[in-house]
């Protein structure tokens, strides 16, 4: 359930929003074509949650606030594109020495926007790093590294994620085109793993608001509604046959097989 109410005067230009789902609803308030601000309310019982929401439209009601009517956009969408996502990432490769310097800096910038685009930023991210969930980039970490486990995994999927998007789309194609990445890894003694680069939205969020973790994924829940999980891959590798890894990735495996990261 949504409703979207304005208040116009010769002194105010306001709307109000209230989105219902089980039991916690969200308030999106603020000045007409701003992103306005946010905040998230929990109830014990999804009756209880419609009750206060209800209470909540009567009050602004009888303050004067009306439906709105208008076809025009009262409230400003995130300004957080794909490409715009993608700028960022490239951008943020030249904030500091490392990767730590860099999360920060990216920490930074986002926490500078309105929540929604700290928001749509976590949704782009999430969108992208479900499409890298393949059972050949799993055969390619795990020759690169000597195994793999599903967090080691996900915080492989973060570092291919922040390379950037032409890298990004050509390994989903081609694992093989990430020889040169690891071969710069191998020269610095690290590995391909970025796991802050999943955590930065929320850190964001928290730096902006003051808020933790947990009115974060509230609000996430809320607004976003796309924490779908990873989607299933069907292995056709198995990590006691290193022949057919071998045969799987020849170019890989002549590098890594015996030497891993």
């Amino acid at each position: 359930m949504e409703t979207l109410l304005v208040f116009k005067s010769s002194f105010s230009n306001k709307f109000w929003k209230i989105t219902v789902a089980g039991t916690s609803f969200a308030v999106n308030y603020g000045k007409i074509g701003t992103a306005g601000s946010v905040n998230v309310k929990d109830f014990p019982t999804p009756e209880a949650c419609k009750k206060e929401a209800h209470r909540l439209i009567q009050s602004k009601l009888k303050k004067g606030y009306q439906p709105a009517v208008s076809a025009d956009p009262l409230i400003k969408e995130s300004a957080m594109t794909e490409d715009y996502f993608w700028q960022m990432l490239d951008r943020c490769k030249e904030k500091g020495d490392d990767s730590e310097e860099q999360m920060e800096w990216l920490t930074s910038q986002l926490a500078k926007g309105p929540v929604i685009d700290i928001l749509s930023f976590d949704s782009i991210l999430k969108k992208h790093f479900s499409q890298s969930y393949t059972s050949d980039l799993w055969a390619a970490a795990y020759i690169a590294m000597g195994g793999c486990s599903d967090d080691c995994f996900d915080y492989f999927r973060a570092w291919l994620l922040y390379l950037g998007k032409d890298v990004y789309y050509k390994a989903i194609e081609d694992p093989e085109t990430l020889l040169p990445y690891f071969g710069l890894l191998q020269e610095q003694e690290e590995i391909p793993q970025l796991e802050e680069f999943l955590l930065v939205a929320c850190e964001a969020f928290e730096e902006k608001t003051g808020r933790d973790m947990e009115d974060y994924w509230k609000l996430y829940d809320q607004l976003m509604q796309d924490d779908d999980p990873d989607p299933d891959i069907d292995f056709d590798w198995d990590e006691d046959d290193e022949e057919g890894l071998s045969r799987m990735f020849p170019q890989l495996w002549a590098v890594y097989g015996e030497n891993p990261l």
